[in-house]
Formats: C-alpha cells, sequence, structure tokens
C-alpha cells in the first residue's frame, strides 16, 4: 500500500495511480479468435468456450420459462421483498431521468426546431459472474431499459459448472423485466449478443461490465452493435477531513477490495492521524473478512494520501477519476461544486458505497480507469436516440432564405441553394 504525502509522490509513484487502464491489448489476439469463431460456427463455438471457460456442458442456451419459474421458489421470500425494494427505487430514480417525448422551440418566426426521443429496439445486459453472482447488476442493467422504452432486453449471464444460472439473478432478471435470458458468459456471450446465433437474436446495444476480456470484446464488436463504455476493476477514492471516521474509511475501502484483486482503493485527507488510522484500522480487517485473499491482495494496489489542503485532495481526485468518489469532509457541497470528473458521487459518513451498489436507486454501472473524463454512468440516455426536427412555413423559409443560399454556394453546394430558391420562386 501506498502511504505518502500528496506532494511527494514521485512521478512514477503519479502515473501507476493514474494510468491503472487494464491492459486490452494484452487480451486482443485470444479475444478476436473467439469473437471470429462465435461469428462462423455460431452456437456450437458458444457451446464450446462455454465448456472451456465455465467448465459448464449445456444443451439449450436460452433459459426456459420453467427454469425462471423453478428459481423463484428456491428464493426465500424476505428476500424477494428486498429486490422488489430495490428494483423499486431503481425504477423511480431512471423514471425521473426520462426526457420528453417531443418537444418545439420556435427560432424566429415560422421557424420551429424541436426533438423527439425514441428508445433502442433492442438492448443486451451482461451480468457478470465467476467469483461472486450479481443480481443487483440484473437490476442496474434491465430496469433503466424497461424504463425508457425498450422492448426487447436480453440478459447474458454465466452458467455454473453444472449448466445452470444463479437462482438469484434469475429472480432478479425477472424482477427487472428481462425478456430473454441466456446461460453464456465472457467473450463469447458478447459476439452472440453482437453478431446473433441459431439461439441468440442479436442486439443493437451491449451494457454491464465486466473482465478485461469482457471489456476488450465489448470495444472489438462496436460496428455491429453500440456498448455503454469500458468498464474495469472496482475503484473507490475518499476526499475526507478531520471530521470523518476513519472506521467507516477503512471498512469502505475494505469494501471496494474484496470485489477483485485488481480494485483500486484510494483515501486523500488533510489529516494525517485519519491517515494513520484507517491504514491501521484496515490491516485489521483484512485479516478477518471472508473474502480476505483477494481483500490483501486488492490492497497493494491501495494508496493513502496526505494533502496539505482539501485543494489538493480535490486536484488529485478530479486527475484520478473515480468510478465511486466518497466526500467525508465539515462541507460536503463546497468540495462537491468542484468535483468535474467521477462515476458516482457519496456525500456525507451515512452514504457508503453499498447504497448505491444495492439500493439507492442510483446506477451502479459506472466508468471506470480515469474514463469518468469521457463517459456517464449507465443512464436512461444510454438506451435512448434523439432524432431533431425542423418545421417551417414559408415566412420562415423566406427569412432564412439569404443565409442558406449564401453558405450553401460559398460552399460549392448549388443544389442546396436551389433547393430554397425553388420552394420560394413557386406560390
Amino acid at each position: 500500500m501506498l502511504y505518502k504525502k500528496i506532494k511527494d509522490l514521485t512521478n512514477g509513484e503519479l502515473d501507476n495511480l493514474m494510468e491503472r487502464a487494464s491492459d486490452l491489448m494484452a487480451v486482443r489476439d485470444a479475444v478476436e479468435t473467439i469473437l471470429e469463431d462465435v461469428k462462423k460456427e455460431g452456437d456450437s463455438a458458444l457451446r464450446h468456450y462455454t465448456e472451456k471457460f465455465d467448465k459448464a456442458r449445456i444443451g439449450a442456451i436460452e433459459v426456459t420459462e420453467d427454469e425462471i419459474n423453478e428459481a423463484m421458489t428456491k428464493i426465500d421470500p424476505s428476500l424477494l421483498k428486498h429486490l422488489d425494494k430495490a428494483a423499486s427505487n431503481i425504477r423511480k430514480f431512471h423514471e425521473a431521468q426520462l426526457p420528453r417525448d417531443k418537444w418545439f422551440v420556435e427560432i424566429s418566426p415560422g421557424v420551429k426546431a424541436g426533438q423527439k426521443t425514441v428508445p433502442l429496439r433492442s438492448v443486451g445486459a451482461y451480468v457478470p459472474g465467476g467469483r461472486a453472482s450479481y443480481p443487483s447488476t440484473a437490476l442496474m442493467t434491465i430496469i433503466p431499459a424497461k424504463v425508457a422504452g425498450v422492448k426487447d432486453v436480453a440478459m447474458c449471464t454465466p452458467p455454473g459448472p453444472d449448466g445452470k444460472v444463479n437462482p438469484l439473478t434469475l429472480a432478479a432478471a425477472k424482477v427487472a423485466g428481462a425478456d430473454r435470458i441466456y446461460r453464456l458468459g465472457g467473450v463469447q456471450a458478447v459476439a452472440a449478443l453482437a453478431y446473433g446465433t441459431e439461439s441468440v437474436k442479436p442486439v443493437d446495444k451491449i451494457v454491464g461490465p465486466g473482465n478485461v476480456f469482457v471489456t476488450a470484446a465489448k470495444m472489438l464488436i462496436r460496428t455491429h452493435a453500440e456498448i455503454d463504455f469500458p468498464a474495469g476493476p472496482s475503484e473507490i477514492l475518499i476526499i475526507a477531513d478531520e471530521t470523518a471516521d476513519p472506521d467507516f474509511i477503512a471498512s469502505d475501502m475494505l469494501a471496494q477490495a474484496e470485489h477483485d484483486p485488481n480494485a483500486i482503493c484510494v483515501l486523500a485527507t488533510t489529516s494525517e492521524e485519519i491517515a494513520a488510522n484507517t491504514q491501521q484500522r484496515l490491516g485489521e480487517l483484512a485479516d478477518t473478512t471472508p473474502r480476505s485473499e483477494i481483500v490483501k491482495e486488492a490492497l497493494q494496489n491501495a494508496a493513502i494520501l496526505i494533502g496539505d489542503s482539501l485543494d489538493e485532495c480535490i486536484g488529485l481526485s478530479n486527475r484520478f477519476g473515480p468510478e465511486h468518489l466518497e466526500i467525508v469532509t465539515a462541507d460536503d457541497d463546497a468540495v462537491l461544486d468542484r468535483i468535474d470528473s467521477a462515476g458516482s458521487i457519496f456525500m456525507g459518513k451515512y452514504a457508503p458505497v453499498s447504497t448505491g451498489d444495492y439500493a439507492s436507486g442510483t446506477n451502479h454501472v459506472l466508468p471506470t480507469a480515469g474514463y469518468t473524463r469521457l463517459y456517464s454512468g449507465l443512464n436512461i440516455n444510454h438506451f435512448l436516440k434523439y432524432s431533431t426536427i425542423q418545421q417551417l412555413d414559408r415566412k420562415g423559409l423566406q427569412s432564412l432564405s439569404d443565409t442558406i443560399i449564401t453558405l450553401a454556394e460559398e460552399e460549392g453546394l448549388y443544389a442546396h441553394a436551389d433547393a430554397v430558391r425553388l420552394r420560394l420562386k413557386k406560390n
């Protein structure tokens, strides 16, 4: 773990902290091979790679309605209630993001311009498996798509060695409103959603997080299907002053560390006492947590950094562009106003990242590795398209004619100019 004052960081240490993107090029050749095999061989390639990587022999690729119903019976009713509560909050938040279906503004007399909003026709939601099952990701990827009005939402998630999908993930997909579910994970799932096979219908867009292989696959299929954004190992940065609680900070860093050995946890604080106590508490927690082996490996990537001022901590955070940002200071609003790059922001000591991961309603599918400089987290707009509209009467066209004709002819596009002249010459 890196423990240092921000001003004393070497260029190499800063580079290691900031340049944390997964090495997509290292896996590109392997990913391209799988993509091409699925494109050519269809279902047979899906079954081959599922057996190779997930150690599961599968017959039917699509999960049947009977399997989904059976899974629902295996879930404790109290757990289903919690799924429903989380789903309700996620639905409510994303409904608040919905734009108007159509609007117009009068640019000038006789000239109206507007916009029409329509949902995508089909979306594929990728829900990871592997080290853990993520029913919460099923809610986060499927619900916004359905709220946006997407008619066809498919979910892909890896099967277990028995060829079956985790029952809770199936239950979450049903609660969220998935139209189809496929027992597929990894690169082969992305390929199936992008290209289509005998059993899998291709989609217009693929959303959801995954490992470096899934991320690389998503980046490589973009001529066939759009994606949300690159998403890699989970990360958190916490801005804290002397008012913060080191027990809470250590707990939240641990929560990110248990995701993955490559997870990144950073504390930027103005208090040397908070820094020292957090480091001590992290060491204690790492020895006792159930996922201790993963946590200890991830904490090798962690950093506890001490700033001379909040300005220094905020500057570091904006440069880092964290997936998750917690602000725990005497004046959280003042810090928030100065943040320009963060996926999801958690304010105050009672807002751990866990709230957004599960039940506050915001989305936990977020860009990582500094991509918050360029991308927003998954939201309603990822599932919508926008068409601009123009509506003019004769007077409106007349008012624009000189400008259109002059600019069109200046560009040598004389037919553009004539399209206006013709209309104005006719009664």
